[in-house]
């Protein structure tokens, strides 16, 4: 059994044993969507990361359940829609990973999504402001060094993902 330590709205850290870490408050995961074009495009999200105070490049995600429903597709379609305002026609689940085993207890469900239709602007919700980015696959490599050169961090699931498209 856990002993918590200190918790926050979101987010709180317990004690098992001798080894401490963080966890999502009601043990909620997240959905991130690997989604690609017809055109061989990647749709990635850049948003500032307050635990950096610098902007991120990321796949789009969001947590599962935070709006009642504990559904990981019905939580990826939802967060790609509101995050980059794509709807896909196909989804496919990639199964569940560690977000930093060891730190945290946190998991992600990855989704492949493709047969992309655009449905609205994207951007997030409640002050997100989530900038969407479309980018070429094969140009995406001289695009993340220029991400990175202007001062972003680049998500590592982006690493686990890029095998996959």
């Amino acid at each position: 059994m856990s002993e918590l330590m200190w918790r926050g709205r979101y987010l709180e850290v317990r004690r098992e044993g001798t080894w401490e870490y963080a966890a999502r408050v009601g043990g909620t995961g997240a959905a991130v969507i690997l989604a690609t074009t017809e055109a061989g495009e990647i749709v990635l999200v850049e948003q500032l990361c307050r635990a950096f105070m610098r902007p991120t490049i990321e796949l789009p995600a969001g947590l599962i359940g935070d709006d009642g429903d504990f559904d990981p597709a019905r939580a990826a379609a939802r967060e790609l829609a509101e995050e980059t305002g794509f709807a896909a026609a196909t989804w496919a689940d990639l199964g569940d990973y560690a977000t930093s085993a060891g730190m945290s207890a946190e998991t992600f469900t990855l989704f492949r999504a493709t047969g992309l239709t655009r449905t609205g602007t994207g951007g997030g919700v409640d002050g997100e402001d989530i900038t969407v980015h479309v980018v070429p696959l094969a140009e995406l490599p001289g695009w993340l060094a220029a991400a990175r050169a202007r001062g972003c961090v680049i998500d590592c699931r982006l690493a686990i993902a890029l095998p996959l498209v």
